[in-house]
């Protein structure tokens, strides 16, 4: 539809950040920041487009929305992109073997306001044309957000995605009914943190030879991601987490067989 008015201000409102996860085509993240245009998102990021950025396909599908195509962010990885957010969704269309729990657009629309509104970022993942997300992407996620679309013809492309959730994060966030956090709980961690976190964890189990054949590490490590990034964790929890990893450590260091004991030990 026709209608855009120039003369009215554009409002930067606190608002979930946009992930797409090696776009292949330029057009589709013209016409994603289009969508999040309509919607008042403007936090676009990118990780790994196959054709580069800055995009001129992509300029011109976006019909103008230059403010959020001019805010654009790269990035090599997921992990980078998401590394400032506490709460993460990712979204797609079917089944997954990482245990996740599964929420409609208008729930996970409405926990990111409630997120969002606590001073907290907030992200929504969306995969690749052909493929989707990966299931070690999904194990970063908090949880899945998916549509009640026609099981016999579930796909739909980026755009569309990113417009029916842009769509029902505006719609909630005008009915002004912001949800309360309950509970006095902590602030969920930023996602750098819980990366953190990881990759000492999965240091120290090679290291203790927890993953005993090469083929089901990615497996075991997707599980145990899944795990943690479900929690929630606050920064505490994961600095609590990261002593008992090294206490962990320290012990099986103290007891290799090949270590030397110490000066006067038999």
């Amino acid at each position: 539809m026709a209608g855009t008015d120039r003369s009215q201000d554009l409002t930067f409102r606190a608002s979930p950040a946009i992930i797409l996860c090696e776009p292949q085509l330029g057009e589709n993240i013209g016409t994603a920041a289009r969508a999040m245009a309509n919607f008042g998102l403007w936090d676009l990021r990118v990780v790994n487009p196959r054709d580069g950025w800055p995009n001129e396909r992509a300029v011109a599908a976006a019909s103008r929305a230059d403010h959020v195509i001019d805010k654009v962010r790269v990035f090599a990885t997921l992990e980078e992109a998401i590394a400032d957010l506490s709460l993460v969704f990712a979204t797609t269309a079917r089944r997954r073997d990482v245990q996740k729990p599964v929420l409609g657009p208008e729930e996970g629309a409405q926990r990111m306001i409630s997120h969002i509104a606590g001073g907290a970022g907030a992200g929504l993942l969306f995969g690749r044309e052909r493929w989707g997300l990966y299931n070690e992407e999904v194990s970063l996620a908090d949880a899945i957000v998916t549509f009640p679309v026609e099981a016999a013809f579930a796909s739909l492309n980026i755009a569309q995605a990113v417009l029916l959730m842009s769509y029902e994060w505006r719609r909630q966030f005008d009915t002004g009914e912001v949800l309360p956090f309950t509970g006095g709980l902590d602030a969920a961690a930023p996602r750098s943190e819980l990366m953190g976190l990881f990759g000492h964890l999965e240091e120290t189990l090679d290291r203790t030879g927890f993953f005993k054949t090469a083929d089901k590490r990615p497996t075991m490590v997707e599980n145990l991601r899944a795990v943690f990034a479900r929690a929630g964790l606050s920064s505490q929890e994961i600095r609590t987490l990261r002593g008992v990893i090294s206490s962990i450590d320290r012990m099986h260091e103290r007891q290799r067989p090949d270590r030397a004991p110490p000066d006067g030990d038999s």
